[in-house]
């Protein structure tokens, strides 16, 4: 009877350190690449505005206040404006184009779906804003004491991920890079090297004689 006490003690700690240890690998990094696991999100936001359209576009006050609601959106670089017109009035269009370049934008056709429908009559302006984040940095939740797996913490990558959703001009360039517009501007490749080549040389101006001299 004592030994088969002492053998089903020794069970019920055998599991017990079983469970413990299978208990501390869900918390060791698993991720055995160099690519984090944590990467940036973009999200989009559309801020709309409905103005009133006639034949001729756009009236003075309803091209005034959409001007004033361009400049309560502080536009800025990577937003995007478009027009959701039902009756496609290139008038209307050309209005909004003519407010929109007064804060160096581009207005496009092809505006995203929002709630609510546009009568004929009404054009929607839509102003698209993209942000960039990085969800659940930063992350010490695994401990790096048990990492059988050699794999990467599962903090890696956070700083840099984050440090460049907060840095990049256009959120939307981490999902699609910046679109080329396949010509060289050989002006602006040049402008460096002309500025080289035209400059004066430091000793054509002779040299300046400087009197040591007091009193003189």
């Amino acid at each position: 009877m004592h030994k088969v006490k002492s053998r089903k003690a020794f069970g019920a700690a055998l599991s017990v350190t079983l469970g413990l240890a299978l208990a501390g690998c869900g918390s060791m990094p698993t991720n055995p690449s160099l690519e984090s696991v944590h990467q940036p999100v973009v999200t989009r936001t559309n801020y709309t505005l409905d103005v009133t359209t006639g034949p001729g576009g756009l009236s003075l006050p309803e091209a005034r206040r959409l001007s004033g609601w361009f400049e309560a959106m502080d536009l800025r670089y990577g937003d995007r404006i478009s027009i959701d017109d039902p009756l496609a009035n290139g008038a209307t269009m050309a209005a909004v184009e003519a407010v929109a370049g007064r804060f160096g934008m581009l207005v496009s056709a092809d505006a995203p779906v929002t709630p609510g429908a546009v009568n004929a009559g009404t054009a929607r302006i839509v102003v698209t804003r993209s942000s960039a984040t990085v969800p659940g940095c930063p992350d010490w939740s695994a401990k790096s004491d048990a990492n059988v797996y050699n794999a990467t913490s599962s903090n890696y990558g956070c700083a840099s991920n984050s440090n460049l959703a907060a840095m990049v001009a256009d959120p939307e360039h981490l999902l699609k890079g910046a679109n080329g517009k396949g010509t060289t501007v050989t002006m602006s490749s040049t402008k460096a090297i002309d500025t080289y080549r035209e400059a004066k040389p430091t000793g054509a101006g002779g040299l300046k004689e400087n009197n040591t001299q007091s009193g003189k």
